[in-house]
């Protein structure tokens, strides 16, 4: 479950970053056009990702479900915290690829 909400914050952060407005919220500066496509492309991924996680822990019966609730809890996180600290969003999106990484790392060790 950690893994897929990393994952899904991370995703719809960076997704979020690859917006114009947000970016200049964050940096100061403009986002270039293969950045934002790089952006894109790493938080579809992500979200994939996330997905993958919430399947792979769920099964299918409950695994969508779970995704879709995880994924609304990430964005309302996001939601909450990027108008106050933006700087703050982007790097719990790094933090949580890593809390997603120990996860999947310590389920395999424990399997």
């Amino acid at each position: 479950m950690l893994a897929l909400i990393g994952l899904a914050y991370a995703g719809l952060a960076w997704l979020c970053l690859a917006m114009d407005r947000h970016h200049r919220q964050v940096t100061g500066a403009a986002v270039g056009a293969a950045f934002a496509r790089s952006l894109r492309l790493a938080g579809s991924v992500a979200l994939a990702l996330s997905f993958a996680a919430a399947v792979a822990a769920d099964g299918w019966s409950f695994g969508p479900v779970a995704w879709f609730g995880g994924v609304t809890a990430a964005g309302l996180a996001l939601v909450l915290l990027l108008p106050y600290r933006p700087r703050l969003a982007v790097g719990l999106s790094l933090a949580g690829c890593l809390v997603a990484i120990l996860d999947v790392a310590a389920g395999a060790l424990l399997r």
